[in-house]
């Protein structure tokens, strides 16, 4: 579908020509519009390198490691940064890469469980132009360009393959997750933008198929978070470092849905569902008496059944038969390490 310009020197040359490039190929045209070669060229520009070191005792290196890497997005005139929060999850210290030999020191603003943002300012000046967050959904019709920053800086044409509600295996879901092809390098915080040179959406995973839940076909691609769901809670983010959404209730469970069954394949160690006794393999039944056919039932139902700390009822299905198992879930929030000082 496309191909990959590796921006491994980052001067205005090179984002010049990738952004024609890209344009070029959006419109099949030899020559495109320049004032969307000039806005995706800013764009281009605006998306930095971002790597992170987690606290040493942070639940999350199990999973992401301690070392992280990937990218995030200047979104305003200070230097703010939008990246994918697990980036930053537990966050020790991070370092923004504006280009090749120039590396600035930032700190964590703000993580939030609920959208999956996490945002971090420098420490000094980015001397980086910000680029404007688009409005409303995308064309599904039209071209978006793809880019990742830092030394493994890639830009390219991305297109969108669906819009939908997302359910994620580690207790997470959205509303109108961007799905995109091809598969982008490097597509942790990278940022996704429309020809006008506005950031649509921030880089989170890289699946197997980004098609429609009922097209039978398979097309590998990214999941992006929509920059729509910034907007209302920014300022929350700001004051706050999460929003009012990310208090909720957690149990420590990663599971997996095939057809209408939901299985657990992995429990977080000193969780809620350790505590439990949920076990890998467990088919979760009901929660709280509501039957479980899905991923998406089985979070909402979770968050929506009261305060963070609760007793939650898990029905499980094992080969010996079903288990009433009794959780008392806590707020993920709370559970989280820190800096020492913070």
């Amino acid at each position: 579908m496309t191909r990959w310009l590796r921006c491994i020197r980052r001067t205005g040359l090179v984002l010049i020509a990738a952004a024609w490039a890209v344009v070029a190929q959006a419109q099949a045209t030899a020559r495109p519009d320049e004032d969307a070669v000039r806005a995706l060229e800013r764009a281009a520009r605006a998306v930095v390198g971002l790597s992170a070191t987690a606290v040493d005792d942070a639940q999350s290196n199990a999973t992401l490691g301690r070392q992280r890497s990937g990218s995030g997005v200047v979104i305003d005139r200070d230097g703010l940064v939008l990246t994918i929060g697990y980036l930053v999850l537990e966050a020790e210290s991070v370092t923004l890469e504006v280009e090749p030999g120039r590396e600035v020191p930032a700190r964590v603003v703000a993580y939030d469980l609920a959208t999956g943002f996490g945002l971090v300012r420098p420490l000094v000046p980015l001397r980086v132009e910000p680029v404007p967050l688009a409005r409303g959904k995308p064309d599904a019709d039209a071209p978006l360009m793809a880019a990742s920053g830092g030394s493994d800086a890639a830009v390219g044409v991305a297109r969108l393959m669906s819009q939908r509600a997302f359910s994620g295996y580690w207790e997470y879901h959205i509303d109108d997750a961007l799905f995109t092809a091809p598969p982008l390098p490097m597509h942790s915080g990278a940022g996704l933008f429309n020809l006008k040179g506005e950031l649509v959406g921030i880089g989170s995973l890289a699946l197997a198929d980004t098609l429609p839940a009922d097209d039978p076909r398979s097309v590998p691609g990214n999941l992006f978070v929509p920059v729509t769901l910034l907007e209302p809670i920014l300022g929350e983010l700001l004051a706050r470092g999460s929003s009012a959404a990310s208090r909720r209730a957690w149990l420590g469970l990663n599971c997996t849905q095939q057809m209408d069954q939901v299985r657990v394949v992995r429990v977080s160690a000193d969780s809620p569902a350790a505590a439990g006794g949920v076990r890998p393999g467990d088919r979760i039944v009901r929660i709280d008496g509501t039957e479980v056919r899905s991923l998406d039932t089985l979070w909402k139902t979770l968050w929506a059944g009261g305060a963070p700390e609760r007793d939650v009822t898990l029905e499980v299905r094992r080969a010996d038969g079903m288990h009433t198992l009794t959780l008392r879930s806590v707020d993920r929030m709370s559970t989280l390490s820190r800096p020492r000082g913070i």
